[in-house]
């Protein structure tokens, strides 16, 4: 942290390096509305100025911004100086000044506030009017890729939970199931005191990584992932290292939540579960999560070993594992909303 502020102290002073004018006394309007087609854009854009005030974002800006509430007359550093590392600060800071890159810059950043899940974005800062010799105003274009990245590292994993699900045919739309409540717990816990943690990206990532829980039975042998019946002892301490297997299989994804889906969804808030017997809050809040949603759903499906359970009589058992199964904070807040549950099941359940 030190040596941070270190290097700030050594970033060029601005005021220094601008003509004693005051620049924010300037009207700009006349540049902004001539220069028009830029405000109606596509693309996310800023106005700035050499100082990098921010004049205002086009609507585009708006929209993809949705987690920050003010824009205009704030400065570009103190908006998003936290996501840029200090030698980009130092470079966009010369560009608007100096002219350094021909007075235009280019980047990618990962923006992020608690409302709005992280978005991966190119920046591209250029003068406002190409052919002026010293630029008074300047663009910030936003080429947002974040779906883009997304799509591609979740692809390489879904291929894996087909894999999956080809070894354990029995389970239909169930993580599809899981991963809608799951997020809906996560959803409820957004504003409640106690869980800062639970942000945009928590939201988003365990509607995805719920549907990881099982990955792990892939490795697990066929005559015991397929066994009709209760399993022997053996057979049940084999069937218990698929969390082991899925951790070790997500141990590549980027968030540590994947891994910590798979490894510690069945683990229980006395100690009691598996695979190493941790207890309350040593269960990170993500597995906790998965725990309710993975067990409802298996209790409302037939399976070849059991029939299915209807929505109430469902609720009545979970509700009495309230402190022993499941963490009890989160199991009254699933009984809150255990209607959503049902809708949501009776509306994707499988077909017979």
């Amino acid at each position: 942290m030190i040596e941070e502020l270190d290097a700030l102290e050594e970033l060029p002073d601005i005021d220094s390096e601008i003509s004693s004018d005051n620049d924010d006394s300037r009207d700009f309007s006349p540049f902004l509305t001539e220069f028009n087609p830029y405000k109606n854009s596509i693309f996310p854009v800023l106005f700035i100025d050499k100082k990098l005030k921010i004049l205002f974002p086009n609507e585009a800006c708006r929209r993809l911004l949705t987690g920050f509430n003010s824009l205009a007359g704030l400065y570009l550093t103190d908006v998003f100086g936290k996501f840029f590392n200090l030698e980009d600060i130092r470079h966009i800071r010369e560009t608007t000044l100096t002219g350094a890159g021909g007075y235009s810059w280019k980047g990618e950043v990962r923006i992020k506030s608690r409302e709005i899940s992280t978005l991966q974005t190119k920046i591209y800062i250029f003068p406002l009017d190409v052919s002026s010799k010293a630029p008074e105003i300047f663009i910030a274009l936003f080429d947002d890729v974040t779906e883009e990245n997304r799509s591609l590292l979740r692809s390489v994993f879904m291929s894996l939970l087909e894999a999956s699900k080809l070894k354990d045919n029995d389970t239909g739309q169930h993580i599809s199931r899981v991963n809608f409540y799951s997020k809906r717990l996560a959803k409820e816990l957004f504003n409640k005191k106690g869980y800062e943690r639970v942000d945009a990206d928590f939201i988003d990532n365990i509607g995805f990584l719920a549907s990881m829980h099982d990955v792990g039975k892939i490795g697990t042998p066929d005559d015991v992932l397929n066994k009709e019946g209760p399993l022997s002892d053996w057979e049940w301490t084999v069937m218990q290292e698929h969390t082991k297997n899925g951790a070790f299989i997500l141990s590549t994804y980027p968030n540590p939540m994947a891994k910590e889906i798979a490894l510690s969804h069945h683990e229980q808030w006395n100690g009691s579960g598996y695979p190493f017997k941790l207890e309350g809050e040593m269960i990170p809040l993500a597995a906790r999560i998965v725990s309710i949603a993975d067990v409802y759903d298996a209790l409302r499906m037939r399976r070849s070993y059991k029939p299915a359970i209807e929505h109430k009589t469902t609720v009545e058992k979970m509700m009495e594992s309230g402190n022993t199964q499941f963490d009890p904070a989160l199991i009254e807040v699933f009984y809150n909303i255990h209607e959503d549950f049902k809708e949501y099941y009776e509306n994707n359940k499988d077909k017979d």
